[in-house]
């Protein structure tokens, strides 16, 4: 029995050294990464502004990138973008944030196992699935309601984003409420509160810096979604604000120009990561705004 021991502790010991090397590792392989697919978009970024100049680039209005006179204005990409995800939030906001409210303050603990699981087969669905779902079943049935809504259009992927984004914000916000110790849910019953005005007044305030911060990793999910907006928005690069109409995402964008025949080399291939630099820092400042909102926010129990 002692010699067993011995070899344990000795297995153990190498366990214990080799653990902290092999986890530094994978953090390395993780910067690494990070770091190569910023370098990447960068240098062939400033390949295409050695082209088009930057100023031209974000405040054109047109988007021709094939052609003889071609033009590369962003803003009909930025404003599908904003758009969508506008209308995605317009959607997953109060539903999510009334799930979240429902399954942490009134649901009983059967009824909170039941419908967890159905809100993360609502997450795991594929996207590609979503936008299928989106042109066949949501514009028509759009279109019975709006006439002039055009086959596809930004309307129908904007709705069904936030359906699939609903289960983030639901999660996340029911996890930062579920947090606030129940002290403050009994101190403010017991002061005469209904359970209504305490998830108001006490729950949601408490929680604030978690939902807000759901809010704006959804809002980073919906700027990156592809596939949705790809199937049902269409591929026109017109720079309106009418939902009826077909537009174009800045992913829908790179999908399309990696999909035919970019030469490399060519205005047309560097602008792909000229308008995929552009997505990379809208997301990472959705994702600085979540982490400012966190820390700054945060109550502390």
């Amino acid at each position: 029995m002692v010699a067993k021991n011995k070899q344990s502790r000795s297995v153990s010991a190498i366990f214990e050294k080799i653990m902290p090397k092999l986890l530094l590792i994978i953090a390395v392989i993780s910067i690494l990464t990070t770091i190569g697919i910023v370098f990447t978009l960068l240098s062939e970024t400033i390949e295409f502004f050695k082209i088009i100049p930057f100023f031209e680039f974000f405040t054109g209005t047109v988007l021709k990138p094939l052609g003889e006179n071609a033009e590369f204005g962003v803003l009909p990409l930025l404003a599908g973008t904003i758009i969508s995800s506008a209308i995605a939030m317009i959607v997953a906001i109060p539903i999510g944030l009334m799930t979240a409210i429902y399954l942490s303050e009134y649901a009983s603990e059967r009824v909170r196992r039941a419908l967890k699981p159905i809100l993360e087969v609502l997450a795991g669905i594929p996207t590609i699935v979503y936008g299928f779902f989106a042109f066949t079943f949501v514009t028509p049935l759009l279109r019975a309601i709006i006439p002039s809504l055009e086959p596809t259009n930004i309307l129908s992927p904007g709705i069904v984003m936030g359906i699939m984004i609903i289960p983030m914000v639901a999660s996340l916000s029911e996890d930062a409420m579920s947090s606030v110790p129940y002290s403050m849910r009994e101190g403010a019953l017991a002061l005469g509160a209904t359970k209504l005005e305490v998830t108001w007044r006490v729950i949601v305030p408490a929680a604030m810096s978690g939902i807000i911060a759901s809010f704006v990793l959804g809002i980073s999910r919906a700027i990156g979604e592809t596939m949705i907006v790809t199937i049902a928005s269409g591929s026109n690069k017109n720079f309106t604000f009418d939902v009826t109409q077909s537009m174009q995402t800045m992913t829908a964008y790179i999908v399309e120009v990696t999909g035919g025949d970019a030469p490399a080399g060519s205005t047309l291939y560097y602008s792909l990561y000229a308008v995929a630099m552009t997505l990379f820092v809208f997301t990472l400042i959705m994702n600085l705004i979540a982490q400012y909102i966190s820390r700054r926010f945060r109550e502390e129990y």
